[in-house]
């Protein structure tokens, strides 16, 4: 299985309305990072439209997208979060959060129809979010003496390796966050110094 180094995601939120025979369905999609963040605008979204009769999600999360939830919220199982779910994959993206909102106009859509309209809606709002493509990144703790520190700076900027933290003492220690496709040249470079110590961190 070949390493990934980088994958899509959007850069912003966006939405898209969708009507059929009466009911209006509303997609709302954001970019999130933690299940936590995902419950929050799903409650945000529910207390904004107490009215409405269905808030269908689904969400995939991290690089290889195994984490993921797909939820129908009243509607006939399988007839909104998969189809959800559906159009997130076939953007190829992760790291999203689609919530569908549905105000039922009274008349039954049926399982097809509920399914297109789920699925409809929600390829209108990620086609209209903007994408960015993100590199897949490590974080690694870097030690040396204080004398060394402008070393393992200039080891950071040329790795393309961004400082997270940094605690300056006798002996320093800097939390970095590197691309994956820096890691491996950029550690070879490490171990031929010897002046500065690393070690992953997860």
């Amino acid at each position: 299985m070949s390493t990934v180094f980088q994958y899509t995601t959007l850069a912003a939120p966006a939405q898209a309305e969708f009507k059929d025979k009466g009911s209006r369905f509303l997609a709302f999609v954001w970019p999130v990072h933690s299940e936590a963040e995902i419950r929050g605008y799903v409650q945000t979204l529910r207390e904004q439209h107490h009215k409405a009769r269905h808030c269908c999600y689904a969400w995939r999360l991290g690089v290889d997208g195994n984490r993921y939830r797909a939820n129908d919220d009243g509607e006939p199982a399988g007839s909104a979060g998969r189809p959800i779910l559906g159009q997130i994959d076939s953007a190829a993206i992760t790291d999203v959060l689609v919530v569908v909102i549905r105000y039922f106009g009274g008349t039954l859509l049926g399982v097809p129809g509920l399914i297109h309209a789920y699925k409809t809606v929600t390829a209108a709002a990620i086609a209209s979010a903007e994408k960015i493509r993100l590199d897949v990144c490590q974080q690694l703790r870097l030690y040396c003496d204080y004398a060394h520190l402008s070393e393992a700076l200039r080891w950071c900027k040329q790795q393309q390796a961004q400082v997270l933290q940094q605690d300056l003492q006798q002996q320093c220690c800097l939390l970095v966050r590197i691309p994956l496709a820096q890691l491996e040249g950029g550690l070879a470079v490490l171990r031929q110094q010897r002046a500065i110590d690393v070690k992953l961190d997860n």
